[in-house]
């Protein structure tokens, strides 16, 4: 799978994810970050435009240290070639990120030089 680092220096892919196994087609630009212990967050706005189902309400350290109680969401992604169900956690914020969850049975190369992406 290969993505890009932009101009801001974020390492970004685009995955496919829906609110169904069989739905897991729309493409999503996501942050990979590696201080996000989770699967993925969406854009609330995303969740509810994607029809996915509510699922738990988390306790979550946020990345300033705060305390937060977040809704999370029955979402699918299409992970190299294979559909699985995944935790989707809900933000107001508009960025998508991607965590280390997902990543945990992978190799990821983010080259600045040239800003690549490359998670195998």
């Amino acid at each position: 799978m290969n993505g890009l680092v932009d101009l801001k220096g974020r390492a970004l892919l685009t995955v496919l994810v829906g609110a169904s196994a069989d739905q897991a087609e729309t493409p999503v630009e996501v942050w990979v970050d590696t201080a996000f212990t989770g699967e993925l967050v969406l854009p609330l706005a995303t969740i509810q435009s994607l029809g996915m189902e509510p699922s738990l309400v988390i306790d979550a350290v946020l990345g300033d240290g705060l305390q937060a109680e977040m809704d999370t969401f029955v979402g699918w992604i299409d992970w190299f070639g294979e559909v699985k169900e995944i935790e989707v956690v809900a933000s107001e914020n508009q960025t998508a990120l991607l965590g280390v969850m997902l990543m945990l049975d992978h190799r990821l190369e983010v080259d600045y030089r040239t800003l690549t992406l490359t998670l195998e």
